[in-house]
């Protein structure tokens, strides 16, 4: 099915266009506009949901008490309203627009002849440089399963877009249920008095036996020693890619395939009745927020016990994020024409560079973090790390512009793009 929209030519995956046979940039005006705009937003967000992860251990997203230090956050307001806002829905959101871009690229490349092993060499190379990302710079990697996820996807491209809406939706809400159901199941059983106080325990150290992995991690972080940290990653975290796959594929393939069908539909394109888009956005976010909330105060008051954190993290944030995520797309795409100016160019730049300010601000946050360099991993609060974030924000929107107005493409969307066709293109304007 072609794409019939103000977008002519194809909106590649992370922000870069394709065109196969000619192997020539879109220009300005043949793009989805709202895509880059949506895009921007997510890997600014993306940055602020992994901030705790980057400068404390891990499991300190989800479980407070892993804090190496005092969190300053005594109330855990902070905690939810990450949780709340952003966890899981900027990684939801780029999700979701990663399906729409692979669509993109596999029809250009169609219409130009191609074959879609173009697209299989493309997402080889993405998953490269994600198995590059995890165990060099930072192991919360998405590359590596969105790579495999695209290859995934592949089968389910010529589906007519309702299909692949159902078979997304039913995608994703599987996962949920089966995750619902495991960490449901265990929560109820430490809690009811169904297994004893021994197996309760003995339970509970098990779900907590990945913070001694985390503290391990965190002394090579701390070290200074760059190649303890490496090396620790190949000996405590060498499966950890594939463990991400057996648990995330199934709701991130859900996503991609949303996204595809939404792309085709006219979602992304303002082919939708915009007060339909704008009544049904506005009661996605609050209806999802006021939901999460719900399971964010419950988690709280039980003191964050692990098996609740995990429950209600993991599981039960699932159902109530879908519609945020949904939400907070049909907003950005009615909205974002309008906003031109600085900042809505900016964050639209960032967005067209999303590759490179995806990885390169984990090459940052080495910098911040790591004993060699500043060293504050371990050492800062909530409060803190959202200045961090804030800070990291600022520069994707300080370089991206400047550097797109000169160059056609970001760094890395530039690298990606001559493996991608095995040819060095010129990148200046």
């Amino acid at each position: 099915m072609a794409i019939k929209s103000p977008a002519g030519d194809a909106e590649a995956v992370f922000g870069e266009g394709s065109t196969p046979d000619e192997l020539a940039p879109v220009t300005a005006g043949a793009r989805i506009a709202s895509l880059d705009f949506i895009r921007g937003i997510a890997v600014m967000g993306i940055l602020a949901a992994n901030i705790i992860a980057f400068g404390q251990p891990l499991m300190a997203t989800i479980y407070p008490p892993a804090f190496l230090s005092a969190d300053g956050d005594s109330d855990h307001w902070w905690w939810i309203a990450q949780f709340v806002l952003i966890d899981g829905k900027m990684r939801g959101l780029f999700s979701v627009l990663f399906g729409a871009g692979l669509y993109l690229f596999i029809e250009k490349a169609t219409e130009r002849g191609a074959t879609t092993g173009l697209a299989v060499r493309r997402l080889a190379f993405l998953g490269m440089f994600g198995l590059i990302h995890f165990y060099f710079i930072w192991i919360g990697d998405i590359l590596f399963l969105y790579a495999v996820s695209g290859l995934a996807l592949l089968a389910f491209y010529t589906l007519k877009p309702v299909n692949q809406l159902i078979l997304g939706l039913l995608g994703y809400f599987i996962s949920a249920l089966i995750f619902a159901g495991l960490f449901g199941g265990l929560y109820w059983l430490a809690s009811s008095g169904a297994m004893g106080e021994g197996e309760a325990a003995e339970m509970q150290s098990k779900m907590l036996a990945g913070m001694e992995a985390d503290t391990q991690m965190a002394a090579a972080i701390q070290s200074g020693d760059y190649f303890a940290f490496v090396g620790a990653n190949f000996t405590e975290n060498l499966l950890m890619p594939v463990s991400t796959l057996s648990q995330a594929m199934v709701e991130t393939i859900g996503l991609m395939l949303i996204g595809m069908a939404l792309l085709r539909m006219g979602f992304f394109s303002g082919e939708f009745d915009h007060r339909k888009m704008v009544l049904w956005g506005w009661l996605g976010v609050i209806g999802g927020a006021l939901g999460t909330l719900a399971i964010g105060l419950w988690v709280r008051s039980t003191d964050f016990d692990v098996l609740a954190a995990m429950l209600g993290y993991i599981a039960g944030s699932a159902f109530p994020r879908l519609p945020m995520i949904l939400g907070l797309a049909a907003l950005m795409v009615v909205y974002s024409p309008s906003w031109t100016g600085w900042f809505g160019q900016r964050v639209a730049a960032a967005g067209r560079a999303a590759f490179t300010n995806y990885l390169g601000t984990s090459i940052l946050m080495l910098f911040v973090f790591h004993g060699w360099a500043l060293g504050l991993y371990g050492e800062l609060g909530r409060p803190q790390l959202y200045l961090v974030t804030l800070g990291g924000c600022i520069v994707m929107l300080l370089w991206s512009k400047p550097w797109l107005d000169r160059f056609k493409y970001g760094p890395l969307e530039w690298l990606w793009r001559c493996l991608t066709y095995g040819k060095k293109f010129p990148i200046r304007r």
